[in-house]
């Protein structure tokens, strides 16, 4: 790899990031967003978060750098990622991959909680599935998405959306950003 497509790597990203900060609506989804989760982990609510792939590993970021620590020293915060091996492969196997999600959040969910859906197309069918329980249970939805919103973003309470049609890495890039200012809000405001 040439040190020209190395430099193009990150100067997509930088040109990306700047669009994304350059449209104030943007800042004002993740502020609208982290609010409904301090709101919801006051009430004694809980945050539960889910994705596939790069988007599971971001979802277990959350909920680790909750329960666990950001930047401050605090009690642990209510927050659970989807991710367990034996859940996933036995829903799965029972009921189907487009369940994976929703079945947890059905069991678990309450009213007032707030599931964090990511999806970078926005139209993953586990994702979708998992938005839609979560609102007949009177879950609060957050959604992460790309490129137009896909389906999610109509099933969501807040969207925070990264307009970028190509590759997913570029809209999980400013995914991460979006969840370490999320956990920086909530740990800030509890």
């Amino acid at each position: 790899m040439s040190n020209d497509r190395i430099r193009s790597h990150f100067a997509e990203a930088s040109t990306i990031l700047e669009h994304f900060l350059g449209d104030a609506k943007n800042i004002a989804a993740i502020h609208d967003a982290g609010a409904l989760m301090v709101t919801s982990l006051k009430k004694g609510g809980k945050l539960i978060s889910c994705g596939n792939g790069g988007s599971m590993c971001d979802a277990m970021h959350f909920a680790e750098e909750l329960t666990g620590k950001f930047r401050d020293d605090r009690p642990p915060i209510a927050a659970v990622s989807i991710s367990d091996p034996s859940h996933l492969s036995c829903v799965a196997n029972d009921h189907g991959f487009e369940q994976v999600f929703a079945r947890y959040v059905q069991a678990h969910g309450k009213p007032g909680d707030v599931l964090l859906a990511i999806s970078t197309s926005g139209n993953s069918p586990n994702v979708l599935r998992a938005a839609e329980v979560g609102r007949s249970q009177g879950v609060i939805v957050v959604g992460l998405t790309g490129k137009d919103g896909g389906k999610l973003a109509s099933l969501c309470d807040v969207e925070v959306r990264v307009p970028h049609n190509g590759f997913a890495d570029r809209v999980q890039e400013i995914h991460i950003k979006v969840i370490h200012a999320l956990i920086d809000h909530i740990e800030r405001s509890l």
